[in-house]
């Protein structure tokens, strides 16, 4: 019913990297969506979605199993408790209107209320998520964890940009937002 430690969390995740490295595998999940589009028949309208995605079928499986891990942690393995932040944090965010930080997993002052500004900013968010995603030729998990374990340069690159835009998004973008 808690959290797991970091070092078991760490060691699950260097074991699946190893094992995906010997089979020749890279993970990814941005990938699926190129995935779903292609088994949909997109490729008939795309050369970018014109690939044999059968060979990607396993990434749709660790898809499909970490929503239904997700499904099975929050009804099955939880007792309601949010995770712990630091009280300084939950202060910052009560500041700018955040006044579910330290309660809920998600701010239900953006998710909850659908407010025409609040689909507009998660409208432009998923655009710019999807943009960035395509752009970078991948995501954070993809470039983070596989890319970075497989030793790749433009991984690097890309994760030094997202550490940026992090940056620049949480002191410079948000607070003006908010």
């Amino acid at each position: 019913m808690k959290p797991w430690p970091w070092y078991i969390g760490g060691l699950l995740v260097a074991i699946v990297m190893l094992s995906l490295i010997l089979v020749g595998k890279n993970f990814g999940f941005s990938s699926n969506f190129r995935v779903m589009c292609s088994a949909l028949g997109a490729g008939k309208y795309s050369s970018f979605f014109n690939f044999n995605w059968k060979s990607q079928r396993w990434n749709l499986l660790f898809l499909f199993g970490s929503i239904l891990g997700g499904f099975i942690s929050k009804y099955a393995l939880s007792d309601g408790q949010s995770p712990a932040i630091s009280s300084e944090t939950v202060a910052q965010l009560h500041d700018v209107g955040f006044y579910s930080a330290g309660n809920s997993y998600y701010p239900v002052e953006l998710f909850d209320n659908l407010s025409t500004y609040n689909v507009i900013l998660l409208a432009i968010g998923g655009l710019l998520i999807g943009f960035g995603t395509r752009y970078a030729g991948g995501c954070t998990s993809g470039h983070a964890i596989s890319g970075l374990s497989d030793l790749q340069l433009p991984s690097l690159i890309a994760v030094i940009g997202f550490f940026i835009g992090g940056l620049i998004m949480t002191h410079v973008v948000f607070p003006f937002i908010f």
